[in-house]
């Protein structure tokens, strides 16, 4: 039978197990990346894509440490990435606190799902190229658009994971707090934000990419900063390289970013002694 250790609520041997995930997901992140590299040499092989236009993982590596000029271009796409950065946490912050607030809301109040619901599907469905004219015109091109833009992607697939999230209180759970004098806002804050944390982390796994996407196509579309608008620009120059480099630096980050989201998730998940719904 497992012993607690003195003065804490931890089981021995739980810090072993956390590090034994992290680094399995740290070498799942390894893997993936070694098999997206291989996928790149084998496409432009198969496709026969031009070396013109198709840069291989070499040439991006000379692009970024070999040539006299890959410090300049090292400290431009730095700068670069730091205004992508903050533009994708503009929008996940937005997105996310919308749909745990509307969440919520559906959660205690049912009535208000068919009026919160529909909206959050046309504003997934339609496509952001098509609603980024009306958002600029509505909010212009500052930090307002860049986080609706990212909060519309990031807002569906959040909100349908927390709402789902929620409403995994059992009706034991919810009559025992109810027994005790508790309210239904007391079943949601006690109960169902704690059932809804490995939802909750699911959803900024998925957000993460997903406000890198937002951000990037604000960037594009609305303020003309950012790596959004520097591959765009860059492509219309000609400048091939170039591109691929800045696509290279943006898919990095997102990858470390969401490693970051799943250390975090299965730091947090472990504390509160839940196992992590895993893909």
């Amino acid at each position: 039978m497992s012993t607690v250790l003195p003065g804490t609520d931890r089981v021995p041997g739980a810090t072993g197990s956390l590090l034994r995930s992290a680094l399995r997901q740290v070498a799942t992140t390894v893997l993936v990346l070694g098999v997206v590299v291989l996928l790149w040499i084998a496409a432009l092989r198969v496709w026969d894509v031009s070396p013109y236009v198709g840069k291989t993982p070499a040439e991006v590596w000379t692009s970024l440490f070999g040539d006299a000029d890959s410090a300049e271009l090292r400290a431009e796409i730095w700068g670069l990435l730091q205004q992508t950065l903050v533009d994708a946490a503009v929008g996940f912050a937005a997105g996310m606190l919308t749909a745990i607030v509307l969440a919520a809301v559906v959660v205690r109040y049912r009535l208000l799902e068919g009026a919160v619901m529909p909206v959050a599907v046309v504003l997934q469905t339609v496509p952001l190229i098509a609603l980024a004219p009306i958002l600029i015109l509505l909010v212009g091109r500052g930090y307002a658009v860049v986080a609706l833009m990212s909060a519309i992607v990031v807002l569906f697939p959040a909100l349908v994971n927390i709402v789902a999230g929620l409403r995994s209180v059992t009706p034991q759970m919810r009559d025992l707090v109810l027994v005790y004098g508790g309210s239904p806002s007391t079943v949601l804050l006690k109960v169902g934000f704690p059932s809804a944390l490995p939802a909750l982390f699911a959803s900024v796994r998925i957000a993460v990419p997903g406000a890198l996407t937002g951000a990037l196509l604000a960037e594009w579309l609305a303020i003309g900063k950012g790596i959004g608008y520097a591959v765009v620009s860059a492509a219309n120059r000609s400048q091939n390289t170039r591109v691929w480099a800045l696509v290279v630096a943006i898919t990095l980050t997102a990858l470390l970013l969401y490693l970051v989201a799943q250390l975090l998730e299965t730091a947090v998940l472990s504390r509160f002694g839940r196992a992590a719904v895993r893909r």
